[in-house]
């Protein structure tokens, strides 16, 4: 049987600013790869869900915040560090787990967290 998509979240779209440099950064800070739709258009499936990145839109810092979750999150944070992005919230705990938050090059701001209970 299959699973119905109907009312789940299905691709999530970020503003790039500067399309190369994000790629770049996304590549590099968390192994994902892209198909490009054109100069100003590209795509990524990190496994669970699909999404993109467009030149259209002003990127912000507000909005609802994506969560990348990660088995290790101390390796992450020097990964997005070495990637070029900006930790804008040093690593804190919270119930259930421990995160972090960083902009990438566009200036879009994220989330990385760790399941603290699955061990490091």
């Amino acid at each position: 049987m299959t699973e119905s998509r109907h009312n789940t979240m299905d691709y999530i779209e970020f503003p790039a600013t500067d399309l190369a440099a994000t790629k770049a950064f996304y590549s590099k800070a968390f192994g994902w790869n892209f198909i490009d739709y054109g100069p100003e258009y590209s795509s990524f499936q990190d496994g669970r869900i699909a999404g993109g990145f467009t030149c259209e839109g002003t990127p912000t810092g507000g909005g609802p915040l994506v969560v990348i979750h990660v088995d290790d999150l101390k390796t992450a944070y020097d990964k997005v560090v070495a990637a070029g992005g900006r930790i804008c919230k040093e690593i804190f705990s919270f119930p259930g787990g421990s995160r972090f938050h960083f902009l990438d090059p566009s200036g879009n701001q994220l989330a990385v967290w760790h399941d603290d209970s699955a061990g490091q």
